[in-house]
């Protein structure tokens, strides 16, 4: 209804019946709607930050100078072979990569499903519902640990939210200097 008068909807097109221009339009439509909506964005959260996990800790396995994990029956990992060496230093770097993968993917996901009910719930879009996600989420991984735990948790991922958010936000702060203006 608009400004008194009743619209009747319009019938909807199957893909088969619309233009290719159409289908388009339609299908960009739902993409949108589902990367909107909160398991959307969840699951997307949950993927990148798997990835970016699985990024950061190759990089980390591959700096790191440490014995790799499971030879503590080799006294000396130089004695052993080359070949035995590249064996045990590549499991150990995907070992390593794979648990920051899923560590990186499993904060990702519950700070952005939990931040996303935030705000279905309050029906807002502010700094409040970032800092109240990431005192849930950082209280929540660190409950096994205890209460004093899940209170530094809490507000550890509380500041590192507001920081991040406050930063994003800031639209009046100067723009970066040019080498080409001065």
């Amino acid at each position: 209804m608009a400004f008194g008068v009743y619209k009747v909807p319009e019938e909807q097109k199957t893909y088969a019946q619309m233009t290719p221009q159409e289908q388009a339009e339609e299908g960009a439509k739902k993409m949108v709607e589902l990367m909107q909506s909160c398991p959307g964005k969840t699951v997307m959260a949950g993927v990148s930050g798997f990835f970016l996990g699985g990024f950061f800790g190759l990089f980390m396995a591959s700096m790191s100078y440490d014995v790799p994990i499971g030879t503590n029956a080799v006294s000396n990992i130089r004695d052993l072979p080359f070949k035995q060496q590249m064996k045990l230093q590549f499991s150990d770097m995907g070992k390593r990569t794979y648990s920051s993968a899923k560590n990186f993917g499993y904060i990702g996901m519950v700070y952005s499903g939990v931040e996303c009910a935030i705000e279905s719930l309050r029906a807002k879009h502010d700094i409040y519902n970032g800092v109240s996600a990431g005192c849930i989420t950082g209280g929540g991984l660190a409950i096994r640990a205890g209460p004093q735990a899940a209170l530094v948790g809490c507000a550890g991922f509380a500041a590192f939210s507001t920081a991040i958010d406050l930063y994003l936000r800031s639209d009046s702060a100067s723009p970066p200097k040019n080498d080409y203006d001065e």
